[in-house]
């Protein structure tokens, strides 16, 4: 099985920033405020030998935020000489601290921690800070600060508790924030993140989806050559923009398919069929598979474990209408950066394996071709809608490969399926209907694996609650619970308990990302 490593991005020629990780819980949405600047962005591990970096030809360097202390004996740490580079660095909450510690400035526990929003007062504008008001609300998260910056440091912003908010060496052009830029509740901080890139970096703004659908196309072409490509689709907009630009890339070398593995929502697998054969050309493959994997799921109750079993099911299907086509090498698959993400790096805790990436199995022999490995689901839609794709494509609700699967808990059978695809088919219904389905990035039911007792028809029952879990988010990677009406929850909790035998009782999900996911497997 063949893919890109973390080190060997296929970006090109773009100017980059790169993101040194420390373990921080808004790293990701770094990455992502960057690339809305329209600079392309790497997330790397804090230990990345300065070669590599130099290799890399960076315009920036940030440090990203942390739960350690830099004063524990084995708090992470950059080599000193990346100080040396000659490269901006901007150091955030917990790469603030270290920038200052190893630079011979003061970093002890702050006497009263902050977090929250935080009334910041500008001291020096230039360049952080220029164009804005001298008094501004940011967001804190920290226990510890900077006392007394390090030689040739100013200080930039204060608050009423953390002398040193923000510092900058400016001959240097090192900087540090105590506070993160990158959240929303810092209303400053996409022009802070700006100032640094364009400013100070000398950033011009290269990272663009036309640029990026060019270079995938003459990436494709090059890698594939007189090959044939099969292409996995499911309806979404990730594998849906993937055939796309393959399809823009070598034309009629590819092939689609589509496995319907019998764990997609009410009617979705017809749906899927009919709007593919809409809109692209390309032959489609449709595979009826639902028996297969229904087969492989019996007994399976741990959630790595299905998915593990779903992706290795996959492959064999691919495999197999891959050796029917002939000379096809290539498996093309929408592949996202949360995917990697969330399926664990060297420092990044594993969430859950992705069937698409730490589910695949080790004998697979396709080499996989995935443009998108390291886009974030917004970018994805943007490049879509470059390539033309319709509105139903583009803004489709987020899905996951194992489907229903992993919205049973516990060993997945056809009751349970049916139970829990017509409580979903309901929500989605009256969502539609009132308006909320365009509104929300995911809605769905889940099935726990337990029963509870009810009343109906003056009779005892013992049967299934069912979970409803509505979000709003921008990325997947935080999400937060949507405020329904109350009489549309009403309404929807009733018809499931009409209308889908088996329920007697059902449940809103009101939890945020973190702690939870969004998915409960």
């Amino acid at each position: 099985m063949v893919s890109y490593s973390p080190m060997e991005t296929p970006i090109g020629a773009h100017e980059q920033v790169a993101i040194l990780d420390f373990g921080g819980q808004y790293t990701q949405l770094i990455a992502r405020r960057v690339r809305e600047c329209n600079v392309f962005c790497e997330i790397l591990p804090y230990d990345t030998p300065l070669h590599a970096l130099r290799a890399r030809q960076p315009k920036g360097i940030i440090l990203s935020g942390g739960p350690a202390s830099v004063y524990e004996p084995n708090a992470p740490r950059v080599d000193p000489e990346l100080f040396t580079l000659g490269v901006p660095v901007l150091g955030i909450c917990y790469g603030h601290q270290l920038m200052a510690h190893l630079l011979g400035g003061v970093v002890q526990p702050a006497a009263q921690r902050e977090y929250g929003r935080t009334l910041l007062t500008v001291v020096h504008a230039e360049p952080l800070f220029e164009q804005l008001d001298f008094h501004l609300t940011c967001w804190m998260s920290h226990g510890d600060m900077v006392q007394t910056p390090p030689p040739g440091f100013a200080v930039l912003a204060e608050t009423e508790n953390t002398p040193v908010a923000a510092m900058g060496d400016l001959q240097r052009h090192l900087y540090g924030v105590q506070f993160h830029p990158e959240v929303a509740h810092t209303p400053f901080g996409m022009h802070l993140l700006r100032q640094f890139l364009y400013a100070v970096c000398g950033c011009r703004g290269d990272w663009t989806m036309r640029n990026f659908i060019d270079e995938s196309v003459a990436r494709i072409r090059a890698q594939v050559g007189s090959e044939r490509v099969l292409c996995a689709v499911s309806g979404g907009v990730d594998s849906c923009t993937v055939a796309a630009l393959v399809q823009r890339a070598i034309g009629e070398q590819l092939t689609c398919i589509f496995v319907d593995h019998g764990l997609m929502r009410a009617g979705e697998a017809e749906q899927v069929r009919t709007l593919f054969t809409q809109h692209f050309p390309s032959r489609l493959i449709f595979v009826d598979a639902r028996e297969r994997f229904l087969q492989r799921l019996q007994g399976v109750v741990d959630p790595e474990q299905k998915r593990k079993v779903i992706g290795e099911e996959f492959v064999r299907v691919f495999e197999e209408h891959a050796d029917a086509i002939g000379q096809c090498r290539y498996l093309a698959q929408g592949t996202l950066y949360p995917d990697v993400i969330e399926s664990g790096t060297r420092l990044a805790a594993k969430i859950k394996t992705h069937h698409n990436v730490g589910g695949l199995p080790d004998w697979m022999r396709m080499e996989l071709i995935e443009p998108l490995r390291y886009l974030f689901k917004d970018e994805v839609r943007r490049v879509a809608q470059e390539l033309g794709l319709p509105p139903e494509i583009v803004w489709r609700q987020p899905f996951p490969g194992p489907g229903l699967a992993v919205r049973v808990l516990g060993e997945v059978t056809a009751e349970k399926l049916a139970i829990v695809r017509a409580a979903d088919a309901i929500l989605n219904e009256e969502l539609t209907r009132t308006g909320w389905a365009q509104r929300v990035w995911q809605a769905f039911a889940v099935l726990p694996d337990v029963r509870s007792v009810g009343v109906m028809g003056d009779q005892r029952t013992y049967q299934y609650p069912i979970v409803l879990r509505v979000v709003h988010s921008e990325d997947a990677m935080t999400a937060e619970p949507a405020e329904l009406p109350w009489d549309l929850l009403l309404r929807v909790a009733n018809r499931i308990s009409n209308e889908v035998p088996g329920v007697n009782r059902v449940l809103y999900d009101l939890s945020s990302k973190p702690p939870a996911t969004i998915e409960w497997e």
